[in-house]
């Protein structure tokens, strides 16, 4: 009887470290995040080789893990063009922020850096671009008027003659996902073929009307005759409420995906984005997000809200 007793218990322990020896670790959300975007690349790569791929902000997920103190996660770098970054040197006033400065320096000899930085005082434009190009990263400065991305500058930074064929060939760049001044698209298309941007990040969507390839290969074209690139806008770490997926019932909770409020911006709501039910809306499939940006011509995708990673969980 004591055998039969020891024999069940060798065997109970034997289950038991089995199934701890096999169990993976659990992912922490940075590395949730880097899987989703390494599956949108993936995904779009097959459609189309050359798709660019630029996550904004999330400069802790060049690292493995997403943690800053190790190497740099080379299987996520191969899997991006470059990292879009909002107010590194200026948030309004100059305000370095010397933690995401130091992430990028570790990151610009393999990805263009872009950045985005926004000034309450004209004045300070030029210094803007001068901070940034003395460290390595490209630059686009907004003013106040133009602080969410509505207007078009008519003076380019860099202004460059030359094709761009990818994006380390860039020289300056528009950031325009706001297209609610121009009232058609075809004003809007005309506006931004009248530039000589190297690069243009525009929504998918003029006042719910979706561009086709036709308008979007007239863009590629700079006013002086060289190419350009033209990416699509997607936001992968929030849903929008004006969005085409967006369903009358939803609100947080329901589906139980949509976990946050997105302070001060009351159109949109926090994701886990790695739940299926999400990643199938942004990816995957002929009816996805991402999809229809490779469909309509799109040189590549402009990922917003990547540190969802960080915002689900921190104020």
């Amino acid at each position: 009887m004591k055998k039969t007793i020891l024999l069940l218990l060798f065997s109970s322990i034997s289950v038991s470290v089995g199934c701890y020896l096999n169990t993976k670790p659990k992912k922490n959300p940075a590395e949730k995040m880097q899987d989703f975007i390494i599956n949108i690349s993936d995904y779009t790569r097959k459609i189309n080789p050359n798709f660019i791929i630029i996550p904004q902000n999330g400069a802790e997920l060049a690292f493995e893990n997403g943690k800053t103190d190790k190497k740099l996660d080379q299987k996520f770098l191969e899997a991006i063009d470059g990292f879009g970054i909002e107010e590194l040197f200026y948030n309004g006033e100059l305000k370095p922020d010397t933690y995401r400065i130091d992430l990028l320096s570790k990151i610009k000899e393999s990805e263009t850096i872009i950045v985005s930085e926004f000034v309450k005082d004209t004045a300070l434009v030029k210094d803007s671009y001068e901070r940034n190009e003395k460290s390595g990263f490209l630059c686009f400065t907004r003013t106040e008027e133009n602080y969410h991305y509505t207007l078009i500058p008519t003076k380019v930074h860099n202004e460059n003659k030359n094709n761009v064929e990818k994006l380390s060939d860039i020289k300056n760049f528009l950031y325009i996902i706001n297209n609610s001044n121009y009232y058609s698209k075809s004003a809007f298309i005309t506006a931004l073929k009248n530039t000589n941007y190297d690069l243009i990040f525009i929504d998918l969507y003029h006042n719910g009307v979706q561009f086709n390839k036709e308008e979007i290969e007239k863009l590629k074209i700079k006013k002086n005759g060289g190419k350009r690139l033209v990416v699509g806008y997607m936001n992968i770490g929030a849903a929008e409420k004006y969005r085409t997926y967006w369903r009358r019932d939803w609100k947080i909770n329901n589906p139980k995906w949509l976990k946050k409020p997105y302070k001060d911006y009351d159109q949109e709501i926090w994701v886990e984005y790695w739940n299926s039910e999400w990643q199938d809306i942004i990816y995957g499939n002929d009816n996805s997000y991402a999809k229809k940006i490779v469909d309509t011509g799109f040189d590549g995708v402009y990922l917003d809200n990547v540190e969802a990673y960080y915002f689900l969980y921190n104020d």
